[in-house]
């Protein structure tokens, strides 16, 4: 049985450039759309990136303050995206689905666990 290979995969240079960004665009736009945990980050990351550059720290500082706040975003897609491809393939409850979905959730924890020890450290430490 031969793979089906996705017709957009040939594509190279700047189309492939332009094609990779729009596609880029939709999963945020969905992502914002029907994810509440993103929507609550992505308002968390608003408040605390512009927060990064008001407080005094330093260059590295700043820079892991920002950096901790987009980990969370990153997280949240790949979590959502894992959930979505789990649900695509089937909506009964099956161990092995359970576990790739409480697996991204655990990342997601490990994130938010991150973002709190990395503001803690340098607003505290």
């Amino acid at each position: 049985m031969k793979l089906q290979e996705s017709p957009f995969k040939g594509k190279t240079g700047i189309t492939r450039l332009i094609n990779a960004f729009g596609y880029s665009l939709d999963g945020l736009k969905a992502a914002f759309r029907h994810e509440d945990a993103f929507r609550m980050l992505l308002l968390l990351a608003v408040i605390l990136i512009p927060l990064a550059f008001v407080i005094h720290a330093s260059a590295l500082e700043r820079a892991l303050l920002v950096a901790s706040s987009l980990a969370t975003l990153v997280i949240e897609l790949l979590n959502s995206a894992v959930e979505a491809a789990v649900d695509h393939t089937s909506l009964e409850h099956h161990p092995l689905a359970k576990r790739a979905k409480d697996m991204g959730s655990a990342a997601q924890l490990i994130g938010l666990v991150n973002l709190a020890v990395v503001w803690g450290l340098v607003l505290f430490g």
